[in-house]
């Protein structure tokens, strides 16, 4: 197996970076150049995190906000790559609704929470809701866009061999989309998690967003700065796993990493 150098000496760099990024923090606060009340410690925030992970506590609250996101995820590419299509194959249709999820699209996801809790409830219903638009948007236009940047000329070749429209989506669109489905699935992780988060934050019982809406009304700041660790690094593990799927579903595709 080829190593890749140039990947290898970024991620010691950033482990390094890290390393006395975490020292540095530590020494502030040992020396109280920082306010603890404020800012924490590297040590306290470990301790926690280690207290909730040996307590159980933390463990349900992550299901939770895993399992919202991760239905909003499904639901949003779903939705959202059918409805492109569909939106994509009439022109007429597309020009009633592209305006209409654009100025949709623009609305901040915190003015619509409290709508969706009050539609939905505090459960975990608003949480996939939130999760699903997040997602939904980003999908659509990416897919949208796929849609128009496909080359007409296959079309038109597929057309003259008396192709019909199933036979034209399935063999040249559909494939054609598959690049932008991909990056609309490495957003739409991120997009997804952040729904689940703010729908927790605006009214929940469960999930980290209410974990850190709690600790933040208490003033708890190494909870909040632990949690926010742990949304970070289940983030970054989310990111490697889509980056995995989409070597394997792309490996066709040259890229500049090559």
């Amino acid at each position: 197996m080829k190593i890749d150098k140039t990947k290898l000496r970024s991620h010691i760099y950033l482990v390094i970076l890290l390393i006395v990024f975490v020292i540095l923090w530590q020494f502030l606060a040992d020396r109280e150049l920082i306010n603890p009340m404020f800012f924490s410690s590297p040590k306290e925030v470990w301790a926690d995190t280690v207290e909730m992970f040996s307590t159980g506590y933390i463990l349900p609250h992550i299901g939770i906000t895993l399992y919202a996101a991760f239905l909003g995820l499904f639901y949003g590419i779903v939705f959202g790559t059918l409805i492109a299509l569909i939106v994509g194959n009439y022109k007429t249709l597309s020009h009633i609704v592209e305006p209409i999820f654009v100025g949709i699209h623009g609305l901040p996801l915190l003015a619509l929470g409290p709508l969706f809790v009050v539609w939905f409830g505090i459960g975990i219903k608003s949480k996939i809701f939130m999760a699903t638009i997040s997602v939904f948007f980003l999908v659509f236009f990416n897919i949208y866009a796929g849609f128009k940047d496909v080359d007409i000329q296959l079309i038109q070749t597929l057309q003259l061999m008396r192709a019909n429209k199933v036979q034209i989506m399935t063999k040249v669109i559909m494939p054609s989309c598959v690049p932008w489905l991909m990056a609309s699935l490495k957003a739409g992780v991120g997009a997804a998690v952040l729904g689940a988060i703010v729908g927790e934050y605006l009214g929940a019982t469960a999930g980290l967003g209410y974990v850190i809406q709690m600790a933040g009304g208490y003033y708890n700041i190494t909870r909040v700065i632990a949690c926010v660790i742990i949304l970070m690094i289940i983030m970054f593990i989310l990111n490697a796993v889509v980056s995995w799927i989409d070597r394997k579903v792309l490996k066709w595709r040259p890229t500049m990493d090559k």
